[in-house]
């Protein structure tokens, strides 16, 4: 029986949502603490996949340079690249690249923040005085 999240994400045909199965796939990697075959995979990942399906979602990852392989056997094992968190951050990033008005997405962003989250990223930032792109740019300007 599936998880009443992926009912809902699902369209009237019972089709994933885009970018679903790679989310899934990328989960059960990053639950598995260590490298999986695509076999392994499909026991992780919600719904009754045929092997070919996952193959092909593991391979796709891989290409976009999201996935590390390793043979094993006459197959791969996969891992991710990076961990939840850099990833995650790396998507943020592209998506603030993507705008035309850098502020107002920042803006909206910090806006719907929760109190908690909210206090957690001004603590974030105040710790850090200097980052790495604020020192590159001091040492331009001397």
């Amino acid at each position: 029986m599936e998880d009443q999240g992926h009912e809902q994400t699902r369209g009237t045909a019972g089709r994933r949502a885009r970018g679903e199965l790679e989310s899934d796939v990328l989960a059960a990697l990053w639950a598995a603490g260590g490298p999986l075959t695509a076999r392994e995979v499909r026991k992780q990942v919600p719904g009754d996949l045929a092997y070919t399906t996952v193959l092909t979602i593991l391979t796709r990852l891989h290409e976009k340079g999201m996935l590390v392989r390793h043979r094993e056997g006459r197959g791969y094992a996969y891992e991710p690249a990076r961990d939840e968190a850099s990833h995650t951050a790396h998507r943020m990033h592209s998506l603030l690249e993507g705008g035309s008005d850098r502020e107002a997405v920042l803006a909206r962003f910090v806006s719907e923040l929760s109190a908690q989250d909210e206090h957690l990223l001004h603590q974030l930032l105040s710790g850090h005085n200097e980052t790495p792109v604020e020192g590159e740019r001091s040492r331009r300007k001397r």
